[in-house]
């Protein structure tokens, strides 16, 4: 089942693709109330949505006719850093020195990026003022409710019941201002929140249960094209943790809820240009104009360009103080 949000003109939609069409749900239904009731209740939805498109009751519109948007507003954004091959490849472009520290290997680190600059397929993304602009290439998946279930410090089985679907992933970076801040020893941040990308549907996770293996990670082919040349692949299979593994961590002490979306950071072997610098690779950071295609087995693709450099309003350094303990 693949579920989406679109515009028909003026209006927003919101529905599943059948097909090589969309059609809207029943006027009680959004894609918020699906997540939160999970996926059997999707699914009964959806056999319901065939049986009257088959009757005539229901009205399909082509995929080229409508524009496409983020298939869901994120409660929140966590993004991962779970592919040990990037992590040797980014260590390098950013301290010339190619490792993948032994904290890595202890726990599946992530951090928040802003749910509120999500860019939808097809559209031109702004960009900060940066002269080192990236992409990332990532699966994420999609937390959908579980009946008795709060989303409280789950084990993995349980995390496992709460995967509703997937859905690609692009974390635009700006390496140099994310170089700044992170010397600080906090970030990312202004070099991240600026957009990301989802689309161009939400996959339910039925529709990839094939393409998992023995150690139930997902064996699917992740692509990243650059103005139509191929520049990263890889299997998001090489993950060092499967997403339930994810869903648990980032739910320990803490919560997980519904329409919470979890990237699986960059897949290696190319998957951003941070890498490939990295490893000597001589290619040009992103500049306005240039389209980024993504293409992940089973999921589907986005497409966008990126667009032109925004202004900021300036901003003071801070301000040496005397650290005075009394007025």
């Amino acid at each position: 089942m693949r579920i989406a949000r679109w515009t028909d003109g003026d209006q927003t939609r919101e529905g599943i693709v059948v097909e090589d069409a969309v059609v809207p749900f029943p006027d009680e239904v959004t894609v918020a109330g699906l997540l939160a009731a999970g996926l059997d209740a999707a699914r009964a939805v959806h056999d319901r949505m065939l049986t009257a498109l088959a009757a005539g009751a229901a009205r399909a519109t082509p995929l080229d006719e409508v524009a496409l948007l983020a298939p869901l507003v994120p409660a929140s954004i966590r993004d991962f850093v779970a592919f040990e091959e990037h992590v040797e490849g980014v260590s390098a472009s950013v301290d010339g020195k190619s490792e993948v520290v032994p904290e890595w290997y202890e726990a599946p680190t992530f951090y928040f990026t802003n749910p509120h600059t999500v860019r939808a397929t097809g559209v031109v993304v702004p960009i900060p003022q940066t002269r080192r602009l990236d992409f990332e290439l990532e699966l994420a998946v999609i937390v959908g409710g579980v009946a008795g279930s709060t989303g409280e410090s789950l084990d993995v089985a349980g995390a496992a019941a709460h995967i509703f679907g997937y859905t690609v992933m692009n974390d635009w970076s700006a390496r140099d201002l994310q170089s700044r801040e992170m010397k600080v020893r906090l970030g990312p941040a202004k070099g991240k929140d600026f957009g990301t990308t989802l689309g161009p549907w939400i996959v339910t996770a039925d529709e990839l249960d094939r393409y998992l293996d023995d150690e139930g990670l997902l064996a699917v082919r992740a692509e990243v094209y650059v103005g139509g040349t191929l520049v990263g692949e890889g299997l998001v299979s090489n993950m060092g943790w499967t997403f339930p593994e994810l869903i648990a961590y980032a739910s320990r002490n803490s919560i997980v809820v519904p329409g919470d979306v979890l990237g699986s950071g960059t897949v290696g072997n190319g998957g951003c240009l941070g890498e490939l610098w990295g490893r000597g690779v001589d290619i040009a950071a992103l500049e306005p104009g240039d389209e980024v295609r993504m293409v992940i087995e089973g999921v589907g693709e986005i497409v966008n360009i990126v667009g032109e450099r925004m202004p900021a309003p300036p901003l003071p350094p801070a301000r040496p103080r005397p650290r005075a303990r009394h007025r």
